[in-house]
């Protein structure tokens, strides 16, 4: 089986491509990635080959080696994440209750801000 590393993969697509070992550039439908996986550009891997109408396309692709990502790297640890949490939780109540009064909080901007911030550490 050749090895290569992943070039490109768009999961919303649905496809991308590897580039072997050997310099050949080779579709990937996500139908070719293991039940549950993701890659990401760099990602190194072991496929099958099969030549199809529009050229190349790999076949029973293996993950051989995940490229760390830097965002879950460089996320909080959960220690530090509780304060956070707690301060948005008292946030969120002041805010619903500005809601349940017919008006929206005049910090909204500030807290979707901080929610998309949360958001991103636990999605990382």
């Amino acid at each position: 089986m050749p090895t290569g590393s992943v070039k490109f993969f768009d999961e919303k697509k649905g496809f991308g491509f590897i580039t072997g070992d050997d310099g050949q550039e080779v579709f990937m439908p996500a139908s070719a990635l293991p039940i549950g996986a993701t890659v990401r550009k760099g990602t190194r891997v072991d496929y099958g080959v099969a030549d199809m109408r529009r050229g190349p396309q790999a076949m029973n692709v293996e993950i051989l080696q995940e490229i760390e990502s830097l965002k879950k790297k460089n996320r909080r640890s959960p220690e530090a994440m509780v304060p956070i949490v707690e301060d948005l939780i008292r946030i969120l109540d002041g805010a619903s209750n500005q809601l349940r009064a017919g008006r929206y909080p005049k910090v909204g901007p500030r807290i979707a801000q901080a929610l998309r911030t949360l958001a991103d550490d636990f999605d990382a």
